[in-house]
């Protein structure tokens, strides 16, 4: 699951196998006006893959799916959980290496300690309980586990704005308010960074009004045709027109953190505690 500025906000059936439509809620591949958000959340799954390498993963909110597909690559098996029916239907006929299952991600319908890395892009932001879910993970993580984790920064995605930009989020976060929330339930977190645009998205940038991400929101909000060469900037970006760093985190599009399910038994709602 992740985010995008272009759609109408309508349901409309599809065929499994055809893209999903823009909701607003997520980004879908294939779609030339949602290039700039698909290849901005294509990247970090792109980065962070390796870590999956081997290991038996969960993406918990997989919406479209593409970027279960892609961990499918380097991962010894995937399983997704998302609970939009519709997305449910549409990863199990599009993507079949991968292991769907329709379920409320505050509930996680795995066992404890039965996967080795989490996976949850774009989608924090859209949930209520999200320390209940943060929980969850901890739970279904072995010890020594991964949760990865990505979410646009509040800072940036939302200035100055005491409720999210976005209608389908819920809470958006900055780092220091990520952070708390993964060590709260549990894990250390042990690299926190973000995306930022490149030297061509910095270029594009300059050329549409001093931001790119605001030129293609006032078109699709307007309802009108693109400009063409707007519309050609916009198709021509790629996954490596991001870059993935640590500093000026404040100033970071989306946080990415890595956070480790420590070696050890918990004490109090995790468990037992034990040497």
């Amino acid at each position: 699951m992740s985010d995008s500025f272009v759609g109408d906000h309508a349901t409309r059936a599809v065929s499994t196998d055809a893209p999903l439509p823009l909701t607003g809620e997520r980004t879908v591949p294939g779609i030339p006006e949602e290039n700039y958000w698909f290849r901005r959340h294509e990247v970090v799954y792109r980065d962070l893959r390796e870590r999956c390498t081997g290991r038996r993963v969960l993406e918990a909110g997989s919406g479209e799916g593409y970027g279960a597909d892609m961990i499918a690559d380097v991962a010894a098996h995937v399983t997704c959980v998302d609970y939009d029916t519709s997305a449910v239907e549409h990863v199990r006929a599009r993507y079949p290496r991968v292991e769907m299952i329709h379920g409320n991600l505050a509930e996680l319908p795995l066992p404890d300690a039965s996967v080795d890395t989490v996976v949850n892009f774009q989608v924090i932001e859209h949930l209520w309980d999200q320390a209940q879910f943060l929980r969850e993970c901890f739970r279904v993580l072995r010890p020594g586990g991964e949760l990865l984790v990505s979410t646009p920064n509040r800072i940036t995605f939302s200035p100055g704005r005491d409720t999210p930009l976005n209608p389908f989020h819920t809470r958006e976060l900055n780092a220091d308010e990520l952070t708390e929330l993964l060590v709260d339930a549990g894990f250390d977190v042990a690299v926190m960074t973000g995306v930022h645009h490149g030297e061509r998205l910095r270029a594009l940038d300059a050329k549409h009004g001093g931001s790119f991400i605001d030129a293609q929101i006032e078109r699709a909000l307007a309802g009108q045709p693109w400009p063409a060469d707007l519309s050609r900037d916009v198709e021509g970006i790629t996954a490596d027109d991001f870059t993935l760093r640590e500093q000026d985190i404040d100033a970071s599009l989306d946080l990415v953190a890595v956070a480790v399910r420590a070696h050890r038994f918990e004490t109090g709602e995790f468990g037992a505690q034990a040497p």
